[in-house]
């Protein structure tokens, strides 16, 4: 199965509530920090929802 690298590029100050949670729960919370997930529909829909504030790329 393939992941997904995701990084935060920008902060979380001035964002809603929603927004926030969604950051957190894909396990950043600081400029630059990095995170490796499974690529399934959930973090899809995660990354989605909040791809003004990371980058991702797939992972073989």
């Amino acid at each position: 199965m393939s992941q997904i690298v995701v990084t935060q590029k920008r902060s979380l100050i001035g964002q809603s509530e929603a927004n926030q949670r969604v950051v957190k729960g894909l396990g950043l919370g600081r400029i630059g920090k990095t995170k490796t997930h499974k690529d399934n529909n959930c973090i899809r829909g995660m990354i989605n929802k909040v791809k003004h504030l990371v980058s991702y790329e797939l992972k073989a």
